[in-house]
């Protein structure tokens, strides 16, 4: 069975690809300096600010705006794959990342739906990145770990914040955990760019300098990205979207808003630039990192 796709960029050395999950601009407070506006409008913003592709449900509309199109979907049956695969290429998305199954599965169907996908990927020459998500078949880290015994050509789209809090990382030997989940990091080529703490699935990090959670994550997605150093081509990239969903999904801390009210921790609009930031900051470390002594 042949491994995943990476993502194509253009010309040149493997890159890091900065996009935005566009969730992170639903319903920001009042006085969030999020884009507003028509969605063309909103589009432009984003694209001013730095971020080259998007991942939402509208790709005309993306490179209507000059962004990259990337796909997020989910997938129950694994004789879905294939479709999922073509329309998104047909579309003209550049990637799928994709929710699989509900975690109900057992072992066998487990890789039944791995297996789908890589030859989904493979039959299409499309990328395909399975998501680390709670409800879904990766919710579980040993579990996760034993599928990529039995898939070793799976590729993932990291979101660890649903590792970190749910499974509760800090409890016990965090370096430990942060070695097992070697084969995880070595196989992942997307990031949902979010930061967790062990008891709120999304937390917002100030100015980044100072905090223990996201040091966490750092030393996870430089490992994400050497991995894929470690075998990338030509033109192919690693993308990294912050995903910070609002507080009406479950994900942002409501908090007061000294007026007798509660609102939304941080602006997810700013969190988003600032993740941005220091992934490549952990991209220029993991390059360093890479290169041959």
């Amino acid at each position: 069975m042949a491994n995943i796709p990476n993502m194509q960029g253009g010309a040149g050395a493997p890159r890091l690809l900065v996009g935005l999950n566009l969730a992170t601009l639903m319903s920001p407070p009042a006085w969030s300096r999020s884009p507003r506006g028509e969605p063309g409008e909103v589009l432009a913003a984003v694209k001013a600010a730095g971020f080259e592709a998007v991942q939402g449900r509208d790709p005309q509309a993306a490179r209507a705006a000059g962004l990259v199109p990337t796909a997020i979907a989910r997938l129950d049956r694994p004789q879905d794959a294939r479709g999922l695969a073509r329309t998104h290429k047909a579309a003209g998305c550049n990637a799928l990342t994709l929710h699989v199954g509900t975690g109900f599965e057992s072992d066998d169907e487990a890789v039944c739906l791995g297996e789908a996908v890589v030859e989904a990927a493979e039959a299409e020459a499309f990328p395909i990145y399975v998501e680390t998500h709670r409800a879904t078949l990766t919710q579980d880290m040993k579990r996760t770990l034993d599928l990529v015994e039995r898939v070793p050509e799976l590729r993932f789209n990291g979101d660890f914040s649903h590792w970190y809090t749910g499974q509760e990382m800090t409890y016990g030997d965090l370096a430990a955990k942060l070695e097992r989940l070697r084969p995880v990091t070595d196989r992942t080529r997307f990031l949902h760019g979010r930061v967790s703490s062990p008891g709120a699935i999304q937390v917002g990090i100030g100015d980044g300098t100072q905090d223990a959670n996201l040091e966490v994550f750092l030393t996870l997605w430089t490992r994400c990205f050497e991995g894929f150093l470690a075998s990338a081509g030509p033109g192919e990239v690693f993308g990294f979207y912050p995903e910070l969903l609002p507080a009406g999904l479950g994900y942002a801390r409501l908090v007061p808003d000294g007026q007798g009210g509660l609102t939304e921790d941080a602006d997810r609009w700013e969190e988003a630039l600032l993740l941005a930031d220091v992934a490549r900051d952990c991209w220029r470390a993991a390059m360093r990192n890479s290169r041959p002594s």
